[in-house]
């Protein structure tokens, strides 16, 4: 199969730059701000979008995530909304990839058969269900590779290579290497090493590694773009979001518009990354 993700990452390749991969969570602060937002991605620079699936028990998920997911829940998101939400984005843009993130109970509950076919008509292009190891690959990701989507899976810095080849089995579109243990939003790890991680799960792998957790500025995205295949920020666009929020969730400003100019910024960042290497 190809997926649009396989055919944007071809691109990119060809072009001989990173992906810039954003994330934001479904329906924060509400259902028509988040489409908003989501719509305004691409224009901004944005290659991949990573939807997120608000979940009442986020064990992955730094402060900041986990604040989205709350707000949208409050607001009352759905699996069945977020879905909805990507079949309207898709409406308007038939290009962009979109990968739905986050825990596999809300999707366990829906039904996995449904799930898959509802995201499929709804143009979800990948899958990162983060709470299903490799073990348990005939719950969602060999049905998902089945069903032609994607099934992205995490690398971490424990991920030795004894293990890499297990994680790496299924896995389809990306590798997602998450650069330091810990949650997200925690501090931009060390750039030599998440180079030299880059480095070692190519050896294991043809499919382009992202590099996510902790990236906020123009500066880190160019620095981890110089090594990766794709940038993936998240809590700096959820906490742009946060940002023009008052205290009762009332909007102070506009927030597709706060995220657009922190992801303008961020895609010229990664744009810069491999100019910079070449230098």
């Amino acid at each position: 199969m190809t997926t649009r993700i396989d055919r944007r990452m071809a691109k990119l390749k060809a072009e001989g730059r990173p992906a810039l991969v954003t994330y934001i969570m479904g329906g924060d602060p509400d259902y028509d701000t988040a489409l908003a937002i989501m719509k305004g991605l691409p224009a901004a620079g944005s290659d991949v979008i990573e939807l997120g699936m608000p979940f009442s028990d986020p064990m992955a998920d730094g402060p900041a995530i986990q604040a989205a997911g709350l707000r949208a829940l409050k607001g009352g998101q759905t699996l069945a909304k977020t879905l909805k939400m990507a079949a309207e984005f898709r409406a308007g843009d038939n290009d962009t990839p979109i990968v739905l993130m986050g825990y596999y109970n809300p999707i366990y509950i829906y039904g996995v058969d449904r799930f898959l076919t509802d995201a499929k008509a709804s143009g979800i292009d990948g899958l990162i269900v983060v709470d299903l190891p490799p073990e348990m690959d005939e719950e969602l990701c060999i049905p998902a590779l089945k069903a032609g989507v994607n099934f992205i899976r995490l690398a971490t810095p424990t991920t030795d290579d004894k293990r890499l080849p297990k994680v790496l089995e299924n896995t389809s579109g990306f590798v997602y290497y998450v650069s330091m243990t810990g949650i997200t939003g925690s501090a931009l790890a060390d750039t030599a090493k998440v180079s030299a991680a880059v480095t070692r799960i190519k050896g294991h792998t043809a499919l382009p590694v992202c590099v996510g957790f902790g990236v906020k500025t123009a500066e880190q995205a160019r620095v981890i773009g110089a090594s990766a295949d794709g940038v993936v920020v998240g809590t700096a666009i959820v906490n742009a979001i946060a940002s023009v929020l008052g205290p009762k969730g009332e909007k102070t400003a506009d927030p597709a518009e706060a995220v657009a100019t922190l992801v303008s910024g961020l895609a010229q960042g990664v744009r810069a990354a491999r100019l910079a290497a070449a230098e």
